[in-house]
């Protein structure tokens, strides 16, 4: 592994772009759950384990119909413990070696939880493919309208997953609100602003002549960011501890590593 981190080490050198792709993986060193397996996500919300439901049933429309205070139990526990949560050391190294190139760096991740904008990337910077759970919109589909959940602080009984607090509600309608976030089986989802920030992206992307990409925790379950990571253009260094295989080709390397070991070795080297 040694070659193939020295060869990644002269990549990151010569380039002019750093594009940073994370799946939930990136978060694990801060200490967020990456709910891999109904075993890891029943653990990290027993009530839910007791009553056999997985994450794709409470991740889902149809969770806020049926039962809106154990959605919002769920998702309003995520919310706190998100805003509560100091994003790792790798976040800040990432900047730093994006800070010798002419183009800086840009972010795509499948994670909803803000861990980039709190770690201080530039919101222009940063596209959401998954949407924010720092966003709401309108659960019955009143309208187009995305606001920030920033008025809202959920109060949430943990030992059996449900909202104490009031419910959020649509400023426009007033129904229920729901996390702008793309659920499962999820037609009502509102994407503009996710689309808005793709094609900032995009911009970025058009800019950038000698480009790599960090990818960090993407896994083959949803492998949205995986593919992007390999058609972008750029040099590819993927950083995963279960799933590091990449394209059989000379401009891609995966590191067998979790993210903030794979990034701290990255760095070693790079960084004063």
């Amino acid at each position: 592994m040694d070659d193939a981190i020295l060869r990644a080490q002269r990549w990151l050198r010569a380039a002019d772009g750093l594009l940073i792709t994370a799946g939930a993986g990136m978060g694990v060193d801060s200490g967020l759950p990456d709910f891999r397996g109904p075993g890891g996500f029943w653990s990290a919300y027993p009530a839910l384990g007791r009553a056999g439901i997985r994450f794709e049933t409470i991740a889902s429309p149809e969770a806020f119909r049926r039962n809106p205070r154990l959605a919002w139990g769920f998702y309003g526990h995520r919310l706190a413990l998100y805003r509560a949560t100091r994003p790792h050391a790798g976040f800040g190294l990432l900047q730093e070696i994006a800070g010798t190139m002419a183009n800086g760096a840009c972010v795509l991740t499948s994670n909803v939880d803000g861990q980039f904008q709190q770690a201080g990337y530039p919101g222009e910077r940063i596209s959401e493919i998954h949407g924010s759970i720092q966003h709401l919109q309108c659960a019955a589909g009143c309208g187009e309208e995305i606001w920030t959940a920033d008025g809202f602080q959920p109060v949430v009984d943990d030992e059996n997953c449900l909202l104490l607090s009031e419910l959020p509600a649509c400023p426009r309608c007033g129904a229920l609100a729901r996390p702008n976030i793309l659920l499962f089986g999820d037609w009502a989802w509102i994407g503009r602003r996710s689309a808005l920030q793709q094609q900032c992206l995009e911009r970025w992307l058009g800019k950038v002549e000698r480009l790599v990409v960090i990818e960090i925790g993407a896994g083959k379950s949803i492998p949205s960011v995986r593919h992007f990571s390999e058609s972008c253009g750029g040099k590819l260094i993927r950083i995963n501890p279960r799933e590091p295989e990449v394209p059989p080709n000379d401009r891609c390397i995966g590191l067998p590593l979790a993210g903030l070991p794979g990034i701290t070795r990255l760095c070693q080297s790079l960084l004063p």
